[in-house]
């Protein structure tokens, strides 16, 4: 049995994340990882705080807070989202807080350095004599070369989107004090990208199983990894910064400087694994997970991160050899990027107003419903994005009216006829040519789930739940059970059986995508329905698969509202606040 290595890029600590980091990168990692969970895969989540870097030194000291107080800050808020999304980490952790993850990230510098893939190099920087301090690209402004743009920084100018070489502006200054900076010659470390292609990082990612095979790339994710294989360069490592991973100290040089926050980053997936390794019991378990041969690695993120995951991270993996308990490290099985989401039309930009306030989201709203609508909406192929009505419709006629409806319509029925027990049933509808439509709806469910296909899954859903719909209409029980023909009554009770059972089916298909909606499903249903918490909780699947017939006399529980309705003021007010936005 394979071992599932799941990672979410790590969101950076620099603000509030929104609904489209949401849907691009941690939604689609929680249903893979809720669904192998629940076939009884041995599964580990792995996520944590991107801490490091020149935006958070430079908004913490602008906001004249401690770099640690600033990362802090993000951290909490970040994961208070992810916890009303349901989003189910095995360990969330931080670079900056991580207990193991500073040592790991010098022990890749030095083995990659070792190894002859890290070279130095001296080059000009921008420097502020005023404050003794080398400026990264961030800490200066200037005039932009290409449109003239006054307030352009030192990698991009906001306003024609270009990006910019800090050398090339014209009268910078610095962010800090408005001093004007001079070049200076400062040393830095690169990582040889070229060197570790011709390593074996190409034939890798071409598919040559000797080194490790992979799983297929997603054409969006192929395109952008050829392109930029085809003119690799070496990228530099290091940067003058008081904050972040300390360069090895024996270095010549080395004072002032850390490790560029897009090399360690990565490395924090593997410093949380042996983070949560140690909390277990068991602080070398982390190379079973990182250097088994079983193991699958799936990263899962968005478009701007494709070259870090696809080909830095991978080759930084590979310039490791077999330095680590002589042992390689795993690369790769799969990167599903997915494409920016947006909001009504426009990018999200919490700084300008145009996103989703979440503590106001989740106290009007279902969470479920959120990642519901995040999956059938996903920006899986092309940009996508969340639009309030599309977000009402998906609630109300599909959620509500299709699901929750046919839960209470069955539910409450078999309260009032039957007692709530699951009636006797002969078995006479086991084979019937509807539900035959909701088995092949229900069997494509977790295959979709198991190829990405997140927006997929969520549409079978739905056709099953549409199967559902047809088959208690067509059966119609409220007038068989006022019949005096006993197959009449038969026929009945043979229905509500069948019901129930792919109610019970329907509470596990939909539990990755909806999982307190399914655990209220299963309540609903009662606890002798429930599969026991040692079994294969996801059950048998494939077409054809019908769920068992159900013992007569099973208790069920009591019919709820699944889903409320959202009227139409509510979306009403959402759209004019957006639009309040545009017009201030």
């Amino acid at each position: 049995m394979p071992r599932h290595l799941i990672t979410s890029a790590l969101p950076y600590a620099n603000g509030p994340i929104h609904f489209g980091h949401v849907a691009g990168a941690y939604l689609p990692a929680d249903v893979y990882a809720r669904y192998l969970r629940m076939k009884g895969e041995q599964v580990l989540y792995v996520c944590g705080s991107d801490e490091h870097g020149v935006a958070i030194t430079l908004k913490a000291e602008q906001q004249g807070v401690s770099y640690r107080d600033y990362v802090d800050r993000w951290h909490g808020e970040i994961k208070q989202l992810f916890d009303q999304f349901g989003i189910s980490f095995d360990i969330w952790s931080g670079t900056a807080r991580c207990p193991h993850h500073a040592e790991a990230s010098r022990r890749f510098f030095r083995v990659l350095l070792e190894r002859g893939f890290v070279f130095e190099r001296s080059e000009a920087q921008w420097y502020a004599e005023s404050m003794q301090r080398f400026l990264p690209d961030r800490y200066v402004e200037g005039i932009c070369p290409q449109c003239g743009f006054e307030k352009a920084r030192g990698d991009e100018c906001p306003k024609c989107g270009t990006w910019v070489d800090a050398q090339q502006l014209t009268a910078p200054t610095c962010t800090l004090d408005g001093s004007t900076p001079i070049l200076k010659q400062t040393k830095h470390w690169y990582l040889d990208l070229p060197k570790l292609q011709e390593e074996g990082l190409q034939d890798w990612y071409q598919g040559d199983d000797s080194i490790r095979p992979h799983g297929p790339w997603k054409p969006n994710v192929d395109g952008y990894v050829k392109a930029m294989l085809k003119d690799l360069q070496a990228r530099p490592i290091t940067r003058d910064l008081p904050w972040g991973v300390p360069v090895p100290e024996e270095l010549e040089g080395s004072a002032g400087k850390v490790l560029y926050v897009w090399f360690d980053a990565p490395i924090g997936y593997i410093s949380a694994t042996m983070e949560w390794a140690e909390q277990k019991g068991a602080p070398d378990s982390w190379q079973d997970w990182w250097q088994g041969d079983d193991t699958q690695l799936v990263h899962f993120i968005g478009k701007d991160n494709i070259a870090f995951h696809v080909v830095v991270f991978p080759s930084m993996l590979l310039g490791q050899g077999k330095e680590w308990n002589d042992k390689s490290f795993v690369l790769p099985h799969n990167v599903p990027a997915n494409e920016f989401y947006n909001l009504q039309g426009r990018k999200f930009n919490t700084s300008s107003g145009w996103y989703i306030d979440t503590e106001s989201f989740f106290q009007s709203y279902s969470p479920d419903s959120a990642r519901f609508y995040l999956l059938l909406s996903a920006p899986e192929t092309a940009d996508a994005e969340f639009t309030w009505e599309g977000f009402q419709n998906a609630n109300n006629s599909l959620l509500a009216d299709k699901l929750g409806n046919f839960a209470s319509r069955v539910i409450k029925f078999n309260a009032k006829r039957f007692d709530g027990v699951v009636p006797e049933s002969s078995g006479a509808l086991d084979d019937d040519p509807q539900l035959a439509l909701a088995d092949a709806a229900f069997a494509q469910i977790g295959d979709r789930i198991s190829k990405f296909e997140f927006k997929a899954a969520a549409k079978e859903l739905m056709a099953a739940c549409d199967a559902l719909n047809q088959f208690f209409d067509a059966m119609a029980p409220w007038k068989l059970i006022k019949s005096d023909d006993e197959e009449d009554q038969i026929q009945c009770r043979n229905s509500l059986e069948r019901c129930l059972a792919y109610l019970e089916l329907l509470s596990r298909r939909m539990a990755p995508i909806c999982p307190d909606a399914a655990a209220n499903l299963r309540e609903m249903l009662g606890g002798a329905i429930a599969v026991p918490e040692n079994a294969n909780q996801w059950g048998a699947e494939g077409v054809g698969v019908s769920p068992a017939r159900l013992a007569a006399g099973l208790a069920t529980g009591v019919a709820q509202v699944m889903f409320q309705k959202i009227d139409n003021d509510a979306i009403e007010a959402e759209v004019n606040r957006l639009e309040s936005v545009v017009s201030e």
